[in-house]
């Protein structure tokens, strides 16, 4: 067995026995983080390990796809990223325009549906044709919604809802007393898509950095210590028997199983 394959194994969480059947989440999120991390590891530059982290991204749709999930939320450029050396900024977004590019049509082919989360103004318009491409492509798909969280970030997303809100109630449209949390999530970037399940942070680090900050309030917290590179479907599957064990309780004291 390699270096890499060993450390891999002793990373991944518990898998159930080969014959176990068990539910899977509905909705999983994942903050894909480490490549940086995988890359110094290897004396490698920080791109390539954001090119093998979008390998691991194409291992990860189809693991999801087959497992039976319905929604996979990706943490891909969040909203802070625009403070990293431009370098690295364009070596991203070229990864994202070959993503998109090369891996839209395979997506589709697999009835995968694109959703986009994130704020648009003053994108590259090439980014922001790309985005509405991938959109429109797959809207009429109805496997594994695919959301990519792109110039996203959680605070700005509550803001920019409150901000409507506050226009609808100044205009007249919204009573003060119709104001909720349930009509502020109306507000949202696509308020049809349920709460994540469970939200898998990669690379050992225990925080949400700013990524679906109010979606989160229920979401099973699944921390893996490897970096993205090197996630897999045996790591998908490892998160998702940590998440049966755990009893859901929303707030409650009955516990709730998984979707």
């Amino acid at each position: 067995m390699s270096d890499a394959a060993r450390s891999r194994s002793k990373a991944t969480l518990p898998l159930p026995a080969p014959s176990d059947r068990f539910d899977v989440p509905r909705h999983v999120a994942i903050i894909m983080d480490g490549n940086g991390r995988w890359a110094a590891a290897r004396g490698l530059p920080r791109v390539e390990g954001h090119r093998r982290g979008v390998e691991a991204l194409r291992r990860t749709v189809r693991a999801a796809a087959d497992l039976g999930i319905s929604v996979l939320t990706i943490f891909s450029f969040s909203s802070e990223n625009w403070s990293r050396p431009l370098a690295e900024i364009n070596d991203l977004l070229g990864l994202l325009r070959r993503f998109i590019r090369n891996d839209l049509a395979d997506l589709h082919r697999s009835n995968v549906r694109v959703r986009i989360i994130g704020e648009r103004d003053d994108l590259d318009r090439d980014i922001l044709l790309l985005l509405q491409e991938a959109e429109d492509l797959t809207r009429g798909n109805d496997g594994l919604t695919l959301v990519v969280a792109f110039n996203y970030g959680a605070r700005q997303e509550i803001a920019h809802a409150a901000r409507r809100v506050a226009i609808e109630v100044a205009q007249g449209r919204l009573a003060v007393d119709d104001v909720s949390a349930e009509l502020l999530a109306r507000y949202f970037h696509a308020p049809d898509i349920p709460d994540p399940d469970v939200i898998i942070r990669t690379s050992g680090e225990q925080r949400l950095s700013n990524f679906l900050l109010w979606q989160a309030a229920y979401s099973e917290l699944v921390f893996v210590p490897i970096n993205w590179p090197d996630f897999d479907r045996a790591a998908l599957e490892g998160v998702i028997a940590e998440y049966r064990r755990r009893e859901r309780r929303f707030g409650g004291l009955i516990a709730q199983t998984g979707s």
